[in-house]
């Protein structure tokens, strides 16, 4: 005897409205859309939360990381950062503050500039930044636990395509 295949709220949600919605859509790339777009609420969520746990927003996880990926001695003017994250000076600012005072990060004068100052990830800073994304990737492990490894792999390659599609209209403009 054949498996069911499972339903979610998705395939319950397009029964409902399906005869509300023009015959020329595709409902299976509403489905898709649907599923990713739940998919993406829900892991931005889960992010939130183990953020949350440690005091921390979205944008100060993000900087934290771009210090930690800068490699030794994790150091890069506000002006760089601000770059990285699209953010304007003032922001910055407002960013760093509140980082410096959780002594996450600090400011160092920079050596080649009398009045700069280089941002410095603490040890701190590294200790709560590897914490909280290996927190994430446990709750992220679902993804793994739900597919096989082929699975994984096709999912990847699909997902990729899209994204390119997407990256080349974008660039097109």
């Amino acid at each position: 005897m054949a498996k069911a295949v499972e339903r979610d709220h998705i395939d319950a949600f397009l029964d409902e409205i399906q005869g509300e919605l023009p015959p020329h859509l595709d409902l299976s790339v509403e489905a898709a859309v649907e599923r990713i777009m739940g998919l993406s609420r829900r892991l931005k969520r889960m992010m939130e939360e183990t953020l949350a746990e440690r005091d921390l927003s979205w944008g100060e996880w993000k900087l934290l990381g771009i210090l930690l990926h800068q490699g030794e001695p994790h150091r890069a003017s506000p002006g760089k950062l601000a770059e990285h994250l699209d953010l304007s000076s003032g922001a910055m600012t407002n960013r760093i503050d509140r980082l410096e005072a959780a002594a996450l990060i600090r400011r160092l004068p920079d050596p080649n500039d009398r009045r700069g100052v280089q941002v410095e990830l603490t040890a701190a800073g590294e200790k709560v930044y590897r914490q909280s994304t290996a927190a994430q990737a446990h709750k992220e492990a679902l993804i793994a636990s739900a597919l096989n490894e082929r699975e994984r792999e096709q999912l990847n390659t699909l997902l990729r395509r899209v994204m390119i599609a997407f990256e080349a209209k974008e660039r097109r403009g």
